[in-house]
Parts: C-alpha cells; structure tokens; sequence
C-alpha cells in the first residue's frame, strides 16, 4: 500500500498533520537559528558557492525546530532534501508543515504507527523514476537498514521468487514494507545501493549497526561517524527531564513535577555506565540525587565506585528508586512488567539507551487489568489493579532523547553542524576514491573547522602562533 501524499505549489510532496500550522512553525524555525550559530555560518559561508548543488539527500532525523535548521542549511548549500521521521512521535507537527511548504519534501508526523513510519522513510528515499538519494542523514540507521534489508530480500526473491512472509518475523510492518516494494519495483533498492555516495549518522545505534555491516562485509557504502567528534558535546538529560517529566500537579497526591527532580533526596537509578550513562548520572548527582548505577561492565562499575555511586542490581533497589533511567546497550528487555510492579507509587521510567525495547512495553500495555492515564503528551501514569499502585512512564518507553527538543547550542548547534560538514565531505570527495565502503570519522581538521565556526557567535578570539611557534 502506498502513502498518498500532496504536493506545495513549488512542487514539494509533503504527508503531514496539519499545513495551517505552517507559519507558527516558521516562526519557531527563526528563533532556534540564532541558537545555531555554526550552521548559520555555514551558511554564509558555503551558500553563494552552492557546494551541494545537484545532491540529493534523504534526512531520517526528528523534524524539530533544530533538525529544520540543518535541512535549510543543506537546501541553502545547493542540495535538494527529503525528509522522514527517525522516530513514530519525534516530530513537531507545525514545524513538518513549514519545512513542507517553504524548503524540502517532507513525510512525518506525531504519533505515527509503526507501519506509517517505515512507509514515510520508504517515501523519502524514493525520488521517483526508480531514483534513490546521493546522500543520507542518519539518526539511528532506520533508513540505512530498509536499504540493506531490502538489497538482501530482492536478492533472495529473484533468486525463489518468494515473497517475505511478514507473520514470521517480530518486524511485521518493517517486512510489509519491504514486501510490498517487490511487488512494485524488484530492483528498488539495489538501485539505490549503486547510487548512494554515503552517510552521516550520529547515534550509537545506527554507529553500531554499520560497524557489524563492515565486519561482516555488508556495508554497501561509506559511512561517516560524527557522533566522535570532539566539537559534539555530549548533553545531559536534565534538561529532557525538565521538559518532560513535568506532569500536571492537579493529578493524583505524590505526582512528581520537573521541580521535583531538581530537589535533594531523590534515589536515581542509571541503568548502564557507558558515555550516556555517565553524562545522565553526573547531571542527576549533581541535581542533588541520590544515584545508584547497574552495570556489566567491572572497569565501568569501578569509575561509578570512583566518582562516588553506589553501583548495585536492578533487583536489588527496584522498590527504593524514584527515577529510573535506562542507558544500557542492551537491545531488550532491562526493565520487564515483574520489576514495574515493584516500583513504588510514582516511580519515573524513561529510556535514552540505544533501542526502543529496553523497557517491557508490550508485557505493561497488556497486563490484566492495567489502567493508562494520560496526563499530557509522552507522559502516562500506569496503575496496577492489585496494587492501585501507578508508575510513569516518559515517551511511551521509546527513546526519549528522539521525542524531545535538545538545547539547540548545547547539542543540535554541534552535532548538526558536523553532519553538515560530512556531507559536504562525502560530496566533494564522491569520484576521488578517498573513502572506502567503511566507516571513517570526521577528518580532524573538519572537526576543527566546526569549532571555529562556533566561535564568533560566542565571543571568543583564538590566538594566532607565530611562524617560529608554529614550526
């Protein structure tokens, strides 16, 4: 089944929530740009150039007010864009609408199904006529897979001349799509293999991915690592919490608002200590928690030991913990329904590891009796029938720091502005051979010019060595 789409009068097909939104969007789209002063030079400074014109580049991000500012960016550089969600609810309705009607194709919206989600990156990556992109920005490696996935099942249909059998799978809509593009263009996806120059990607999960592609030799392009770069701070989760984890205070006595968070006391539970991990727990430590860290990892439980955290087992203090914060790698199942039943009244649970299944979603939404109320978006309390005990869940469980707007210097502005300039990269350098079917990072002396793009805007000068210093 196909997404039926419009198309703006200047020719953008675009599938959205609502086009009135239009310029409240434009207006947020303003604002943020002058909290992203690297891609606001970037733009001074490549734009009359039009380094990127002729590229066609699919952008699989969360269309918020930041990611709008990397979309124009690359619009204002030459290429031509079309954009998808990374996540089911990641997207600013009122900023797809802008970004649609005003710069690039754009096929996402709040609360999507799993189905419409893998149709609306199977749209992006379609520039019709059989056509694919030269160039993807990745965050979490969906469309990157779509494409591999569907490389290796036009590969075995050609082969048997047998369909992919959806039921058999746990990807049900995610085999459904691919299933259904055979029936339409049996080659779609090795023709896009041909074209696509290469990636950016910035997340661990689709770093991760690519890296087994390129260990077991399935890589079928280059990919260009910006989540290392040194200019890419690393945020804190406070600031989601702060956001998010707010619910109404009109609600059931006990109810934990943002204010909350950022009081004394409070016992933190950080489910893994890798650079996530560390990042979270350092924030919440010093919000005034109380934090206790699970960990695999002896020489990470030691660091935690070292920087002063008790490191203990889920099930050790799964009815002590007020807040609990999933970072761990692990694909699956770290916080099952047996452990939220355990919680006390009240106890938060978010997730900003690596999947969307690291807490037990499926077995919570169907346990017998379980009540959801939904006090405002990405924010439900779950009461247990036999306890008429609640916990709260953040973001449906998803990844949380894909369903909220980050501080736009303190992450966007940089991690943004190093996408940018790997695509810039990858485009320069297409017909050189200089990048292999590999994954590189961001050269350093590129890295070192996103820095100093940021500079200026903050008021700092660099001090120039003499040739005698500098030899």
């Amino acid at each position: 089944m196909a997404l039926p789409v419009e198309s703006t009068a200047s020719g953008h097909e675009y599938k959205v929530k609502d086009m009135s939104q239009a310029n409240l969007g434009r207006h947020e789209i303003e604002l943020v740009e002058v909290q992203m002063p690297a891609l606001m030079s970037f733009r001074s400074k490549f734009g009359p150039s039009q380094p990127l014109k002729g590229a066609r580049i699919t952008c699989s991000l969360p269309v918020t007010t930041q990611t709008a500012v990397l979309i124009e960016t690359l619009t204002t550089l030459g290429a031509e864009v079309r954009c998808c969600s990374c996540s089911t609810f990641s997207t600013q309705d009122h900023v797809a609408a802008a970004i649609a009607r005003d710069s690039a194709a754009v096929f996402a919206w709040n609360d999507e199904t799993p189905q419409e989600y893998w149709r609306c990156i199977r749209r992006a990556l379609d520039w019709g006529l059989g056509r694919g992109p030269d160039l993807i920005v990745g965050n979490g490696g969906d469309a990157i897979l779509l494409i591999h996935e569907g490389v290796k099942a036009e590969e075995a249909y050609e082969n048997t001349r047998n369909l992919p059998d959806p039921v058999s799978t746990s990807d049900t809509e995610f085999q459904i799509v691919i299933r259904d593009g055979l029936k339409t263009d049996p080659k779609r996806y090795r023709k896009m293999k041909e074209r696509l120059v290469g990636v950016s990607e910035a997340t661990p999960t689709g770093l991760e991915r690519f890296y087994l592609m390129q260990a077991n030799g399935r890589l079928l392009f280059t990919a260009i690592n910006v989540n290392g770069c040194v200019a890419t701070t690393k945020c804190s989760c406070m600031k989601q919490f702060q956001n998010l984890c707010g619910c109404d205070p009109s609600g059931p006595d006990g109810l934990m608002t943002a204010t909350d968070l950022v009081i004394a006391g409070k016992v933190a539970m950080v489910c893994g200590y890798g650079d996530v991990g560390k990042y979270c727990a350092a924030a919440l430590k010093k919000a005034g928690a109380r934090v206790i860290v699970t960990e695999i990892n002896p020489i990470r439980a030691l660091q935690a030991v070292k920087e002063g955290m008790q490191v203990l087992t889920l099930e050790d203090v799964v009815s002590e913990a007020d807040i609990f914060v999933i970072t761990a790698a692990s694909r699956k199942g770290i916080v099952m329904v047996d452990h939220m039943r355990k919680m006390k009244n009240n106890a938060i649970i978010c997730n900003i590891g690596l999947s969307d299944n690291t807490i037990d979603m499926p077995g919570l939404e169907t346990f017998p009796g379980v009540e959801r109320i939904t006090f405002n978006p990405q924010t439900d309390r779950w009461v247990f029938p036999d306890t008429k005990s609640g916990i709260i869940v953040l973001a449906k469980g998803r990844l949380m720091n894909l369903g909220i707007s980050h501080p736009s210097l303190a992450t966007s502005s940089f991690s943004f502005a190093n996408h940018a300039m790997a695509q810039l990269e990858l485009w320069r350098e297409r017909d050189t051979g200089k990048y292999e079917k590999k994954v590189y990072a961001l050269p350093k002396h590129l890295d070192e010019e996103v820095a100093a793009l940021h500079l200026g805007k903050l008021g700092a000068k660099l001090t120039k060595l003499s040739k005698e210093h500098a030899d």
